[in-house]
């Protein structure tokens, strides 16, 4: 079935739909800059599959992402026996109880692959946060928390 709309109908439409759908995503903490604060997510623990949140410690609303919503949903081994989580489940167990965790886990039999895990409370602002790295070039979580905590520490997070 065709549409009668004009081309230039369906691109407005478009850019209607793509705009009302990047408004929802998290911008950056208050007072930071988020080019600053991507670059710097990237440069410590950047990757296609790597997921960064930041969440008031208070309400636990989401207040940063890095990365898109897809890498950010993937259901992962929690390096803690046989459960699953989703990065914002690390988050929320942040947000509740304020324990920095670094969990690291192979995937594969020849552990070529595996999962990491780190996360922390930012006092400064008042936030914590959560991270994940899936892969082949994974660093333990320990490693991912010492690469990322300086660089919050340099944008006045911590």
């Amino acid at each position: 079935m065709s549409s009668n709309r004009p081309p230039e109908a369906a691109a407005a439409a478009l850019v209607v739909v793509v705009l009302t759908l990047s408004a929802c995503a998290p911008g950056a903490p208050k007072g930071v800059d988020q080019d600053k604060l991507d670059a710097a997510v990237s440069d410590a623990i950047g990757d296609p599959a790597s997921c960064l949140l930041i969440a008031e410690k208070a309400s636990g609303r989401l207040v940063y992402r890095y990365n898109t919503a897809t890498v950010c949903a993937r259901q992962l081994p929690s390096c803690q026996g046989q459960a699953a989580w989703q990065v914002k489940d690390l988050l929320a167990a942040t947000v509740k109880d304020g324990q920095a965790r670094a969990l690291s886990c192979n995937t594969s039999a020849d552990a070529s692959h595996g999962v990491s895990w780190a996360s922390g409370v930012l006092p400064a602002k008042g936030l914590v946060y959560a991270a994940v790295m899936e892969g082949a070039r994974t660093f333990p979580g320990r490693m991912m928390a010492d690469r990322i905590e300086p660089r919050f520490k340099d944008l006045g997070l911590q």
